[in-house]
């Protein structure tokens, strides 16, 4: 008789859809934040930039359900969580204020063992992997969730690029360093 689980347990192959969003949508329904994506009807081609009251998640089919309170003209509605729509979020929001940005991310070495067991988004590609670095390249959009979620590393974290994210960095821990003096 084995003593390995795997032996006794059998998941089914066929995994839910749009399940990776869950967290941050059920953070939104709990603490009443409205959410912002885009929406693209499976028969239509135009995308459409949606506000929704969140009010509930619903699996059907493996596959996810948000309901809530559409703005555009306040009617309930179901909306499907398709990983295309969420392709190049993180948290909450599914899109930016612009395109979704080419960030690399240099990293120490510990931290780095983390990211690659705990991808920082489905986008990771990794650039470099040694005894001195970690480094990786997403394309995402550049969110307020994203930069919290790197302020997180503090010192074991550095942005490479773009331009425009290291810039608010040093803002932010300029502002940081000043509450210190």
């Amino acid at each position: 008789v084995s003593d390995r689980i795997s032996d006794f347990i059998h998941f089914e192959k066929r995994k839910s859809k749009g399940t990776e969003h869950l967290y941050g949508i059920l953070h939104a329904i709990k603490n009443q934040v409205l959410i912002k994506f885009q929406h693209q009807k499976f028969w239509e081609d135009e995308i459409t930039e949606r506000t929704l009251e969140p009010y509930a998640l619903k699996e059907a089919r493996n596959r996810w359900y948000l309901i809530g309170k559409d703005l555009k003209d306040n009617k309930i509605k179901n909306f499907a969580l398709v990983n295309e729509y969420y392709k190049y979020s993180f948290g909450i929001k599914a899109w930016g204020n612009d395109k979704p940005e080419e960030v690399v991310l240099s990293f120490s070495e510990m931290q780095g063992r983390y990211i690659k067991t705990l991808p920082l988004h489905h986008s990771q590609e990794i650039l470099k992997d040694n005894e001195n670095e970690f480094k990786i390249r997403l394309k995402l959009y550049v969110t307020y969730d994203f930069i919290m979620e790197l302020l997180s590393f503090g010192k074991e974290v550095k942005v490479i690029k773009p331009k425009s994210l290291i810039n608010e960095m040093k803002v932010i821990y300029q502002e940081c360093l000043e509450k210190y003096n």
